[in-house]
Order: C-alpha cells, then structure tokens, then sequence
C-alpha cells in the first residue's frame, strides 16, 4: 500500500480547493443574479447563505477526508458504524464526478478554442447577430469540439500524471496566480470605460424596489441555490483534499479562507461585466450567453484593444474551468488507487480514454443527436447531464455528508468536531449543533424538492 501523498504547502491546499469552487457559476450566473435581485442587497443575504449552509458542509467533507485518509470512494467504509449504510455515498460521489466531467471538459474547450478566435479576430467587426452564429457554428461542428474538448482533458490528466505536489498543486498555485492578476486587469479596464458608472451603480447600490419586485421568497430561494452550489459540494469533489492535508490547522479557517477566494472571483467578475454592458449598452444575459455572445461584443466595440482583452478574459475563464477539472481529475484518480490499488500512471490513462468517451454524448448532443431533447424543445444532452448534477448529486451528497456527521448513528457530532478543530486556527461553533442536526437538513430537502418543482412543474 502506497504512502499517501501530501500537499507541499498549505497555500497549495487553499488554492487547489479554490481552484475547485471557482467554476463558471462564478462568471456567467453569480453577476447576472446578483444584477437581477437587487445588487448590493442581494450580496449580503448571498454571504449569509454562504457562511451557514455551503461552510458547514465543505468543512465536513474536509473532516471526512482527513479522518479517513480516503476519497469518497472509501472514506465512509472507513468512518461508518459496523452494519450501517453510510457508504451509499461513494457511488454518488463517484457518479456525480464523472458526470461532472462529462459536460465540463466540453465547456473546458468552449473557452480555450475562444481565446483563438479573439487572437485570431474572428469577431472584430462582427454584428451581435454574427457573433452568435460564431458561437452556433461552433456548436455545430462536432469535430472541432471534439479537438479541443480532447485537448483539454489531455492537458488536465497530464497535470495529474505528474503527481499531486509536482502536477496538480504546483500547476494550480501558478494558474490561480494569473487567474487573479488576469481578472484585476480585465477589473480596471472594465470599471475606466467610458459610462461604466451606471454599471457600477447597477451593480454595488443596493436596490430593495428590485427584491420587492420578486419578492423575498425568490430572492432569498436565488441566493442559497447560489451559496450551496457555488462549491460544488456533495460529491467529495473536495473531500479528497482534506485527505491530503495534516492535522496542523482547523477546517473551519482554511473553509472561510476557500470561501472569500470563491465570493471574490464571483463579484469581480460582475466588476468586469456590468461596467462594460453598461458603456455600450448591451443586456447582461444569464449563462453561457453572456460569455460567448454578450461579452464578444462588448470587446468588439472596444477598439484595437479589445482583441486583447477578450483573449485575457477567455484565458481566465480557461484558469476557472480547468482548475476545476483539474481538481476533480485528481478526485477521479484517487477513486482508482482507493478502490483497486491502482498507481497513479494506469489510473490517469484509463481515465483519460473513460473520460473522453463519456463526454462525446454531450458535444454529439448539439449537433448530431441534438433531435434529443430531454427537457422539451431547444434543451441538450448537457442540460440533462447538468440538472442531474446540480439538483440532484449535490443536495442528496451534500445530505448525507451532513447527517453523517451529525447523527448518533453515522459518524457522530463528537468525531466530527474532534477532527474539524485539530490544530491550530478558528475552531468549529459548537452552538451550531441543534442548527446544523434539524434545520440545515431541511433547507437542503427545499432546494432538492423546488429545483425539481421548477424544473417539471413550473
């Protein structure tokens, strides 16, 4: 049995999970809900979410790794009571990563094939009805997204093969170094546009009209979706990085440090959209819209250098998605080693060729088998892939991690706090025991249940 591997540094271990959480959600919805449900007002019902329903759980999945030594894999073999059922979360771990993978790494190759098209100029003096049949050309051509939907999982394993402190968490550190920079550059240049102010107004003034508009129930409904979603918790996408770390600092501090990097991204990047829109006049649009369509455009009107920006903006978005992959390739191999003892080389490679086969269904999904349409007409292979991800991996995961921690008959509230206040740093509130036990089970159970009411009955 192999040692098990350990990150280099804590820094390493802060970034990686980051790296994690900071996905595409932080680009293309946060901004745009942020926008929509008021601004500024909206934020700070968002942070509250944040703190007490997606902290608590990443800092069990945390628990749960450390303790175990173990991915999801293994860890709850490891940690359950004799004759229970807790393991039942290792095949919804490991579904829900291979799912991930699924539509991410053609996402993934959205982006990189974007910075291309800026440097090359694909869009300069293109109308907005030009820029998106760019984006549905693309679509089209299953080949071409084929290519760089491979060229991304190639480069995300071949990060992994090197090892976790030489590949994974010495490659992330330098990825979200320019990831940050990239993003303060595209800030600055975003917020010294001319009429951007309207937008900064927009975005950072807090307008209570607005959440009157929709009422509190869907503003605050908006805002836990956001938080619980943001960190991809529930399917030990994160626990594994607990695995990799010694017991010298509490889980709560390096879960608050995770959570200021993530909500950081998030609301710069909504310093980067709306000054922009608002200069040139263009609708924020929500998803995948608002970075292959709306913000082509705006780089389009903005002179000589705006090819330049635009291939920065899709460099950081190719950092945003790849950390992310990256993360959960490393998740990926550690189920192969825990599982069947595999080293880290036939791992990587029979991932690799398993990964590229389960996404073609989602590239194909656009084009070649785009007459399925799980969700009615105009929906994909992917949106499928996604909802069963997000609204439905992650609640029942994320339930589970949180009941076994907290039960008498799981791995208990004692073993839990034991494990997340080893060391030194912020401890766990132990005043949230009656919380966590009765009520943030609950709230969990409402964004399983309204994100299938709004999805099949709404």
């Amino acid at each position: 049995m192999e040692k098990r591997e350990r990150f280099a540094s804590r820094l390493g271990f802060i970034l990686i999970s980051a790296g994690c959480a900071i996905g595409l959600g932080n680009v293309w919805r946060f901004p745009y809900i942020t926008g929509k449900y008021g601004g500024a007002a909206f934020v700070v019902i968002y942070l509250i979410f944040l703190v007490i329903l997606g902290m608590p759980i990443m800092v069990m999945e945390f628990a749960v790794g450390r303790a175990s030594q173990k991915s999801a894999a293994r860890s709850f073999h490891v940690l359950e009571p004799k004759g229970t059922k807790w393991h039942i979360e290792s095949y919804i771990a490991i579904a829900g990563n291979y799912l991930l993978m699924m539509f991410y790494t053609t996402v993934g190759g959205w982006m990189v094939a974007y910075i291309f098209k800026m440097l090359r100029g694909e869009f300069t003096g293109q109308t907005p009805e030009q820029v998106s049949n760019i984006f549905n050309d693309m679509l089209a051509r299953p080949g071409y997204m084929i290519f760089w939907m491979t060229l991304v999982i190639v480069l995300s394993f071949a990060v992994c093969s090197l090892g976790l402190q030489k590949g994974v968490e010495r490659i992330t550190k330098v990825m979200m170094g320019f990831l940050f920079v990239i993003l303060l550059i595209l800030c600055i240049r975003s917020v010294t546009l001319p009429g951007a102010v309207e937008g900064l107004k927009f975005y950072l003034i807090p307008d209570f009209g607005k959440m009157a508009q929709y009422g509190l129930g869907e503003v605050i409904y908006a805002a836990m979706g956001q938080a619980f979603f943001t960190l991809s918790l529930g399917i030990g996408a994160m626990a594994i990085f607990g695995s990799y770390i010694s017991k010298e600092r509490r889980l709560t501090g390096e879960s608050i440090n995770i959570c200021i990097l993530d909500t950081t991204v998030a609301l710069m990047s909504g310093l980067v959209i709306f000054p922009a829109c608002f200069a040139f006049n263009v609708n924020p649009g929500e998803g995948p819209g608002l970075v292959f369509l709306t913000l082509p455009n705006i780089f389009n009107q903005m002179g000589s250098t705006g090819n330049i920006f635009g291939a920065l903006f899709f460099v950081f978005m190719t950092f945003a998605s790849i950390s992310t992959i990256i993360a959960v390739f490393e998740n990926i191999i550690s189920f192969s080693k825990d599982l069947w003892n595999w080293d880290r080389k036939k791992a990587v490679l029979i991932n690799g060729v398993l990964i590229f086969l389960l996404s073609l269904p989602c590239v194909l999904g656009f084009n070649i088998l785009s007459g399925f349409a799980p969700f009615g007409a105009g929906s994909t292979i992917q949106d499928l892939e996604d909802f069963i991800v997000s609204n439905t991996l992650l609640p029942i995961g994320s339930l589970i991690y949180l009941l076994f921690c907290t039960s008498k008959r799981g791995w208990g509230w004692k073993n839990f706090i034991a494990e997340a206040d080893a060391g030194t740093g912020v401890r766990f509130p132990k005043w949230a025991r009656f919380y966590l036990t009765y009520i943030l089970p609950i709230i969990i159970v409402i964004l399983l249940v309204v994100g299938y009411w709004q999805k099949f009955a709404g």
